[in-house]
């Protein structure tokens, strides 16, 4: 069941950043309900519990409670990995009440033996328990449908973000989708322009899908940019072969058809177990390294009194910009902020205490605030600068996949690293092997991967190729 769609208007203040006066993001509005509905979900099995508890009598009545509280956590887990608190779900409200039985159901036959194999169900009645699981789902599925009838009525729109790029080509009738004139803001679906994707991405920031309308002869351009946008990328395109895509939309209430030529790699639910994981242990990793990042930092001011910090530009999720923080190595006047020249292993830009930082990776724990910012993910494809050279090209002359891996957060360390691809790009080889082991992780993210790849980064802090 999809939910009526209302107009939204793109407006950009005057001197706002691109993208800053769109309407509040659906995505937080998503997580709030979420949260809401984990809340009456956990109100509806506690008053379940409660009041079937006083039926069967007092003697049995706490045991019951206690299995209920027993009951919760096991319910929580499986509800968020079979997609009761998903994007499916908040489109049908039926869908949700369907997964939340479901979670339910296995929960409680979960609990039944592990009860039973700790010889502990006879301490509660069978009618009881099978009376308060029954009652619970209808509690929910109540719950869902007066959710979903405040949801329309408040929001009065389909959950979802939609942006439609004009840029000259088909006119696309999407009631309730946020509209931009790529010729008036100026944008340009070039790979060659960092800038210029810095500014794409302000504008598809928050949104669900992008739809880019264009003359043939720009298909192809915006369909490899999307492909790096970590979005639901759709472009009006008629020639398969040619972008790869990865499947076909039909949106039959307004008779066009697309291309699904992207799509955001990692789901909600996976992307906050990641980012749990970069806050927790960025902030313990912070703590601990403190004094090493002290006594680092005196010692590159006794060295030459110069800044602590060197700060340049890298390519980032979406293939935004940002600024990248690292303790600095080299010589205040030779340092190299657009990246063009690679440190070597004999590089006489680099200071005698910054040889020894580099050397252990510590000139890097700076960006464990980046982490912390947001900027960066502990695990993922390694930022570059903007002016990066492999042999004399620029990275994304070499393959233009290069902007693919910009999908997820950029890492502290990533798959290339613990390979042991790293250092100089003296030949396009070396940034070939770095991008396809960057592709890789990509394509087969999970959590245990992460911390997989965060022990084996213990082994290679120390590196000969690492100058």
């Amino acid at each position: 069941m999809n939910l009526p769609l209302v107009e939204r208007e793109l407006a950009l203040p005057s001197g706002s950043p691109p993208g800053a006066g769109l309407a509040s993001s659906f995505e937080r509005r998503r997580l709030r309900f979420y949260l809401v509905q984990i809340v009456l979900d956990i109100a509806a099995l506690a008053a379940a519990f409660l009041l079937t508890s006083p039926i069967l009598g007092a003697s049995i009545g706490v045991p019951l409670r206690t299995a209920g509280q027993l009951l919760m956590p096991l319910f929580l887990t499986i509800a968020l990995q079979n997609g009761t608190y998903s994007l499916e779900s908040l489109e049908d409200w039926t869908i949700a009440a369907t997964k939340a039985a479901a979670a339910m159901f296995v929960s409680a036959v979960l609990l039944y033996f592990i009860l039973s194999f700790s010889r502990f169900n006879w301490l509660f009645a069978r009618g009881a328990f099978v009376l308060a699981i029954t009652l619970s789902v209808g509690l929910m599925i109540v719950s869902r449908r007066l959710a979903f009838a405040w949801m329309r009525k408040h929001w009065g729109t389909n959950p979802l973000n939609v942006l439609i790029v004009d840029d000259d080509g088909p006119p696309v009738d999407l009631a309730g989708a946020y509209r931009v004139n790529a010729r008036e803001q100026a944008l340009q679906p070039s790979l060659a322009d960092p800038h210029m994707l810095d500014l794409l991405a302000r504008y598809v920031r928050n949104m669900d899908q992008v739809i880019v309308s264009c003359p043939p002869e720009r298909r192809i351009a915006w369909a490899l940019v999307l492909k790096g946008s970590g979005v639901h990328g759709e472009v009006l395109f008629d020639y398969v072969n040619e972008i790869g895509a990865l499947g076909v939309v039909n949106r039959g209430e307004i008779g066009i058809t697309t291309l699904l030529v992207s799509s955001g790699p990692l789901g909600l639910r996976s992307r906050a177990m990641k980012r749990i994981l970069d806050v927790a242990v960025s902030a313990c990793s912070l703590v601990m390294v403190m004094p090493i990042l002290l006594a680092a930092c005196l010692a590159i001011k006794l060295e030459d009194r110069g800044p602590l910090l060197f700060k340049q530009m890298r390519v980032g999720r979406r293939n935004q910009l940002f600024a990248i923080y690292k303790l600095r190595t080299m010589k205040v006047a030779r340092t190299d902020g657009d990246g063009r020249r690679s440190a070597s292993k004999n590089d006489d830009r680099i200071t005698r205490v910054g040889r020894f930082l580099r050397r252990t990776s510590i000139d890097e724990l700076p960006q464990l605030f980046n982490v912390l910012k947001g900027d960066m993910s502990l695990v993922g494809p390694r930022p570059h600068a903007i002016g990066s050279l492999a042999g004399e090209k620029l990275f994304w002359e070499v393959d233009h996949r290069y902007w693919q891996r910009h999908t997820l957060r950029p890492g502290l360390t990533g798959l290339a690293q613990v390979r042991g691809f790293r250092g100089a790009t003296d030949r396009e080889a070396d940034l070939t092997s770095r991008l396809q082991a960057d592709l890789e992780y990509l394509a087969g993210w999970t959590i245990w991967r992460d911390l997989r790849i965060l022990l084996a980064t213990t082994r290679v802090l120390v590196h000969d190729r690492a100058f």
